[in-house]
């Protein structure tokens, strides 16, 4: 598959198909999430994968009210948790090097959509679950050790139907070229 075309046509996934995964797929879908770019190689970004119904119910709980991928994280086959290695990425010699201080927001971010793309690409579901309001309760279900942080979750499985594509902004809308606002 393309690149590009996996780009335009993935979408967020919140309806499975009662369909194991195989770990040889799996596989795959991590081997992409550990190719994506790091700040300077530091691969700060870390994978739990949950399949015990009873630890996905717990994971479900930690989101808000009324969050529609709940029911997701409940019911996929699998649950990928991306984690990062704190006052790693973004430092050196233990200190921040940018004002954007710890950079494990990027690097995970990429990681994830690396996974999402190579998901897609065989065919299975994911969406995005970055909004947790109880990522300690996360770091307890998990048990996280000290320095470790529970980012972003994705349910992944088959998709049971398939997703529209929302609308886009134009180019023409959100590219400047040499200055801010400069079309």
């Amino acid at each position: 598959m393309d690149v590009l075309e996996a780009i335009k046509n993935r979408r967020s996934i919140r309806q499975y198909k009662d369909m194991p995964v195989s770990d040889d797929v799996l596989n795959k879908v991590l081997e992409a999430a550990r190719w994506a770019p790091s700040w300077a190689n530091t691969q700060c970004s870390r994978y739990v994968v949950v399949k015990d119904p009873a630890t996905k119910a717990k994971l479900a709980e930690t989101l808000n009210r009324g969050n529609p991928a709940t029911e997701a994280i409940k019911t996929a086959p699998i649950i990928i948790v991306i984690c990062a290695e704190l006052k790693k990425s973004g430092y050196y010699k233990g200190e921040a090097t940018t004002d954007k201080g710890d950079w494990f927001m990027f690097d995970t971010g990429i990681a994830m959509q690396n996974l999402a793309l190579a998901a897609y690409s065989l065919g299975l579901g994911t969406v995005h679950v970055g909004y947790i309001p109880d990522a300690k309760k996360v770091s307890e279900i998990l048990d996280l050790p000290e320095g470790i942080a529970a980012v972003e979750m994705t349910p992944l499985g088959y998709p049971a139907a398939d997703a529209k594509a929302p609308p886009r902004k134009e180019l023409s809308e959100i590219v400047s070229y040499e200055r801010y606002g400069k079309r």
